[in-house]
């Protein structure tokens, strides 16, 4: 099946799912419509195979055909231009515009104020996240809903077919799961309902802590009953469940303060993936990660979970369409990028990023410094004009060997995007020890786990840490992994993404805060609740601050 299961099946132009294209959590806990009835299709498990891609597609694509602009048909959100409401698009945007690693020139509205940590609950990007997160997981409760051994039982699917079939279920759980984990990284209180909630009702607001042991329940209660690792590329196995576990408790402090043994746990999740008997390895190229050829080979032993594009089958343009061409301009050539139709002019790295890799250019033999400096400066005055920040050259529409990807208009992306890998497991495991879990055999220290990341890239290995070794995490983090969508959530993790730490134009009020930046207020560590969502339901309160 490998690849198939999504870049074919991701459209879905047969048995189609038309979730609902409205914008509000009060229509979370609702049946979608379909093109043919639920009865029909989840009586036959070929369909059910078909709705199940649906939902992986829920992260690749933005709606029944794709595309882009207000002409586009059947976007499943319809109060935003399609292209920029891909997930993988909207979360980039969340964790890295609003960090210390990049910047966008564009100045659509809510943009600007991402670059400068100044948005409000009106920001259409961050209701395009907020609302993506959701549909997400109302068309997973659907299905889930569907699927009940009740159900399948009345449809007449038994034996081993329902069996097949509660192994889907258990992956539309973790898709869930990673839904909730965004929701709760990003918003904090969140809408929930689950496939048990009462059709009709306005969603109640669980707490932070509450949907944090509602994910960690779910990922344990799911991990038997899926697929071993790597069985299936692009597909939800205990790998992946491994990883948003390993996360999830490395994050737990932040999303519920009552937690204890998290780092214990972290670790433990983190060496089912770290041990050679899961199979995953350490790709020997850094590089080779970012390219249209990211599904084959050694490169699949690194990647846990990739959500899937295809520049035939999965054409929008978020994702990594949006990645490859967001992050060329200037005097770069596009051909190179595999992108013929050519660069937006718009992510560049701030100068905080490039001051990871000291010596660059030219005395580093980090294979992770990706930066173009042609044309380009380092500082950055103006953030609209391109040529200011080094360009960043880590996401290609090209393959390993040179070769362009498959769509002959060089627009849409053949490159896979992988949410969870090796290396940040690797880093994850040793920010647990340093932080006080005890280490496993298996995997090693902290240390060896910081140096198999480094000397992979061609970085020199660490003698020691310096102090508790923190610092030195989190800037390795920074060098493995920017751009990647970890950015935002380790800043605050480490206490350093509100105050004490800064960056050119963050909480940009002024002319003396372009080039170091300036504290920004604590309830910034959450994004506001789109005003929408609580007009529309009165069972929702807002973020403080906002």
């Amino acid at each position: 099946m490998r690849n198939k299961f999504i870049r074919t099946l991701g459209m879905l132009a047969v048995a189609a799912v038309l979730l609902p294209a409205g914008s509000c959590t009060k229509d979370l806990d609702q049946a979608p419509t379909y093109l043919a009835s639920a009865d029909v299709i989840y009586r036959d498990p070929a369909q059910i195979l078909q709705v199940l891609a649906r939902l992986y597609g829920g992260l690749a694509v933005t709606g029944q055909t794709g595309g882009n602009g207000p002409g586009s048909a059947q976007p499943d959100l319809s109060f935003i231009d399609e292209g920029y409401s891909n997930y993988i698009r909207a979360y980039f945007k969340a964790q890295e515009l609003t960090t210390d690693e990049a910047i966008i020139a564009w100045g659509d509205a809510g943009l600007p104020d991402y670059n400068r940590l100044t948005w409000n609950a009106d920001n259409q990007f961050i209701r395009a996240m907020y609302e993506r997160i959701f549909f997400q997981i109302s068309a997973c409760n659907e299905f889930i809903r569907q699927t009940s051994d009740d159900k399948l039982a009345s449809r007449g699917i038994t034996g081993p077919e329902a069996g097949t079939i509660r192994q889907y279920q258990a992956e539309a759980r973790f898709l869930r799961a990673l839904s909730y984990f965004h929701a709760i990284d990003m918003f904090g209180n969140v809408p929930f309902v689950t496939e048990n909630s009462t059709v009709g009702e306005n969603p109640r607001q669980g707490t932070r802590a509450e949907v944090y042991t509602y994910i960690e329940s779910e990922l344990r209660a799911i991990e038997p009953l899926l697929l071993a690792p790597r069985s299936v590329y692009a597909r939800a196995d205990k790998g992946a469940c491994w990883a948003l576990q390993t996360k999830l408790y490395l994050n737990a402090k932040v999303y519920n303060p009552s937690v204890t043994g998290n780092f214990d746990a972290a670790a433990v999740a983190a060496d089912k993936l770290l041990r050679a008997s899961s199979g995953y390895s350490l790709t020997p190229n850094y590089t080779h990660l970012f390219l249209a050829d990211n599904d084959r080979a050694a490169l699949r032993n690194e990647i846990i979970f990739p959500v899937a594009f295809d520049g035939i089958n999965t054409q929008n343009y978020g994702g990594t369409t949006f990645l490859v061409h967001g992050s060329v301009g200037g005097s770069m050539d596009a051909a190179a990028y595999g992108i013929i139709s050519g660069g937006w002019f718009g992510m560049r790295a701030r100068r905080n990023l490039v001051d990871l890799f000291p010596g660059f250019p030219g005395a580093t033999t980090d294979q992770r410094a990706l930066f173009y400096t042609a044309g380009q400066t380092l500082e950055i005055t103006d953030p609209s004009a391109f040529t200011d920040g080094y360009a960043v050259t880590k996401w290609r529409n090209v393959t390993s060997t040179g070769v362009p990807g498959k769509d002959v208009t060089g627009t849409f992306a053949d490159t896979d995007f992988p949410m969870f890998r090796l290396a940040d497991v690797k880093l994850m495991y040793a920010e647990a020890v340093q932080r006080g879990a005890q280490p496993i055999s298996t995997s090693g220290t902290a240390l060896q786990a910081v140096n198999d990341v480094r000397l992979r890239a061609g970085a020199p290995a660490l003698a020691s840490f310096t102090g508790d070794g923190l610092q030195n995490i989190l800037d390795e983090r920074g060098r493995e992994l920017y751009w990647e969508g970890s950015r935002r959530t380790d800043l605050i993790r480490f206490g350093k993404y509100v105050s004490g730490y800064n960056w050119p134009f963050k909480g940009n009020r002024g002319a003396s805060d372009i080039t170091t930046g300036r504290d920004v207020e604590p309830f910034r560590v959450l994004f506001p609740i789109p005003t929408t969502d609580l007009v529309a339901n009165p069972n929702i309160k807002q973020n403080t601050g906002y």
